[in-house]
C-alpha cells in the first residue's frame, strides 16, 4: 500500500517506520528542513531502541522516503495519517492548529478518494471538525478516522508491530476494508483490530492514559502513608498486583510521573470534561497528586541535610522514564530547579538525555559527566530519578568511596536494600523503611 504520514515527530517516525517493515511504500512529511536532511541521509532524529536497525533498512530498500511537499504526499497515497503534535495550551485543551491547518491544505490538493487518518491523541470531536474543514473546501469524496497510537516510549517498536489491540474510529465499511489489510501482518497471533465510531475512539486514548496515570498517583499516595505508618510499598505492592483483577503493571511508586502523553492526557480529559460542564474529580485529584510528588524526594534531602548551599548532589536520570531521551514533563526537571533555587550544587548523568537537556535547557546551572560514578566525585549524596537498567546493580563499593557521605535518595525504589545496610549506607526511598547505618 501506499501511505503517507505527515508529521515525523516519535509517533510519526515509529509509524512510518514500522509500516514501511511490512512491504508498504510510506512517504513522511515534515517542514523541518535539518531533520529531513538528516532523515533522507539515514540519520535517525530520535532515541528509540530497536527502530534504527529497520529504519536503516527501510531507507535502503526506498519504501521509507521523506518530502516537505504535502501536495506529493496528497497525490502519493490513499491512505494519509495526521501524526501531528497536539501540545497542552495554558487551560490544558489541546492544541489543534496543526492538524487543523493540515486538513485544510489536504482538502485543496485532493484529486480522487482519500483516508485522512487521525494519529495525533486529539479530543473528542476531532475528526467531526476535520471532516467540515474538508467538506467546506472540496466535494472529492473522502472518510476521515480515529486511529490512536498505543506506544510506549522505550519500546514503541515491539508495541508497534505487535500491538496488544488496534483501535479504529469509522463508520465506513471502505475505511474498514482498507484497515484489515494494513494491519494483518501486525495481528497475526490473533490480537483484535477494534472497530468502533470515531468520538469512542478519540476517547479511548484519553481513557486508557488517564487511568494508568491514576493507578500510578495512587501507589505514590500510599506509598506517602507507607512513610507515616511504617508500611513498605514493594510488599503491598507485590499484594495487590497478584490480584488479576488489579494487575502488577504501573504499581511502582516514585517522584512522579512525566512525558508527553500521561500529563497532557489527563490535563486534556480534564478540560473536555469542563466543557461539556462535568467535574472529573478523580483525574483533578491525580493531576494535583502528581504535582505534589514530584517535590517530595526534595522534602526528604532537605529534612536530612537542613540547609543545602553547600551541598552537590549527584542526580542520575534525566529523561522521564528509562529508553528514551524524551524530558517533556520530566520529573527532573521540577527536582533540579527546586534543589537549584535552594542553593545545591548538581552534578547530572544520564545515558542519553544529557543532549535534550543542554538543547532545552541550556540556561540551568548543572554540571554533566559522561559516567555516572564520575558525577559523585566530592557530592555529599547520591539522587536516583530514573530507573535506568545500568542504575540497578551498581558498584556500591565504588559509590560509597566516591561520595563525601555515603548516603543515597533513591527517588525509584531501584536498589537493593540487603546490599545497602552491608555496606553501611543511609537510604532513604519511596514509601519504604529508612535505612541508617548500624
Amino acid at each position: 500500500m501506499k501511505i503517507a504520514v505527515i508529521g515525523t515527530g516519535y509517533v510519526g517516525l515509529v509509524t512510518g517506520t514500522c509500516f514501511a517493515e511490512t512491504g508498504n511504500t510510506v512517504l513522511c512529511i515534515d517542514v523541518d528542513q535539518e531533520k529531513l536532511n538528516k532523515l533522507k541521509a539515514g540519520i535517525i532524529t530520535i532515541y528509540e531502541p530497536g527502530l534504527e536497525l529497520i529504519f536503516s533498512r527501510n531507507i535502503k530498500e526506498k519504501r521509507l522516503l521523506f518530502s516537505d511537499s504535502l501536495k506529493e504526499a496528497v497525490d502519493f497515497a490513499e491512505i494519509i495519517f495526521l501524526a501531528l503534535p497536539t501540545p497542552p495550551m495554558e487551560d490544558g485543551s489541546a492544541d489543534l492548529q496543526y492538524v487543523l491547518n493540515v486538513a485544510k491544505e489536504i482538502a485543496g490538493y485532493m484529486k480522487s478518494y482519500k483516508v485522512i487518518v487521525n494519529k495525533s491523541t486529539v479530543p473528542v470531536g476531532t475528526a467531526d471538525k476535520v471532516t467540515e474543514i474538508i467538506k467546506s473546501i472540496t466535494n472529492v469524496p473522502f472518510d476521515v478516522a480515529s486511529n490512536p497510537e498505543f506506544l510506549r516510549e522505550g519500546s514503541a517498536v515491539e508495541d508497534f508491530m505487535k500491538p496488544e489491540r488496534v483501535v479504529v474510529g469509522t463508520s465506513s465499511e471502505k475505511v474498514k476494508e482498507l484497515m484489515d489489510i494494513l494491519y494483518a501482518p501486525y495481528l497475526r497471533s490473533g490480537n483484535p483490530l477494534i472497530y468502533m465510531d470515531v468520538r469512542s475512539s478519540e476517547l479511548t486514548k484519553y481513557a486508557s492514559n488517564a487511568f494508568l496515570a491514576t493507578k500510578i498517583s495512587f501507589m505514590n499516595e500510599m506509598a506517602q502513608l507507607c512513610e507515616i505508618v511504617g508500611g513498605n510499598i514493594d510488599l503491598i505492592r507485590k499484594g495487590m498486583g497478584t490480584d488479576s483483577r488489579i494487575g502488577n503493571r504501573f504499581l511502582f511508586p516514585g517522584v512522579g510521573y512525566g512525558g508527553s502523553c500521561f500529563p497532557k492526557d489527563v490535563k486534556a480529559l480534564i478540560h473536555t470534561s469542563h466543557e461539556h460542564g462535568y467535574n472529573f474529580k478523580i483525574l483533578e485529584a491525580v493531576e494535583k497528586v502528581n504535582t505534589i510528588q514530584k517535590s517530595h524526594i526534595v522534602k526528604k534531602i532537605v529534612k536530612y541535610f537542613g540547609d543545602l548551599k553547600q551541598k552537590q548532589l549527584a542526580l542520575w536520570g534525566l529523561a522521564f522514564k528509562p529508553n528514551t531521551d524524551d524530558i517533556r514533563e520530566a520529573p527532573s526537571l521540577v527536582i533540579i530547579n527546586e534543589l537549584l533555587s535552594l542553593g545545591a550544587k548538581i552534578v547530572a548523568f544520564d545515558p542519553v538525555a544529557i543532549e535534550s537537556y543542554k538543547k532545552y535547557y541550556p540556561h540551568l546551572p548543572i554540571q554533566y559527566t559522561d559516567n555516572q560514578y564520575d558525577a559523585l566525585i566530592n557530592s555529599d549524596a547520591l539522587v536516583i530519578v530514573t530507573e535506568w537498567n545500568e542504575f540497578r546493580t551498581p558498584d556500591y563499593s565504588l559509590i560509597k568511596s566516591s561520595l563525601k557521605n555515603p548516603v543515597i535518595f533513591d527517588g525509584r525504589n531501584i536498589l537493593d536494600t540487603h546490599i545497602l545496610k552491608k555496606y553501611g549506607f543511609y537510604y532513604e526511598s519511596i514509601g519504604k523503611p529508612t535505612i541508617k547505618p548500624q
